[in-house]
């Protein structure tokens, strides 16, 4: 019977279903990942040497990054205001006015 045979040798079985393939296929995709997972980390600042320090340090950086944003938007609201509402408060009170 033709059906009868296995693509995979019946003694690695085992290995090759708990590793998803051959080992060798296997351990160079597990590389390839490492290294661009590594060059992602790294990017954000990560250190391998000292990972809870990084951790810690990326929080950091974070939560500085959210006050950041929001003294951002503060100084631009601000800046925007100073000529938005002074023109807002003029045209109501000496607009036309509006019947309802």
């Amino acid at each position: 019977m033709p059906n009868d045979v296995r693509d995979l040798p019946a003694s690695n079985d085992g290995l090759y279903r708990f590793l998803g393939g051959s080992p060798l296929s296997v351990a160079f995709r597990l590389i390839l990942l490492s290294i661009l997972v590594g060059v992602v980390l790294a990017a954000i600042g990560f250190d391998p040497w000292n990972i809870l320090h990084s951790i810690q340090t990326l929080f950091r950086r974070l939560w500085d990054l959210g006050f950041d944003a929001v003294n951002w938007l503060w100084r631009y609201f601000l800046l925007g205001a100073v000529i938005v509402v002074p023109i807002w408060l003029l045209s109501r009170l000496f607009g036309a006015p509006r019947g309802r």
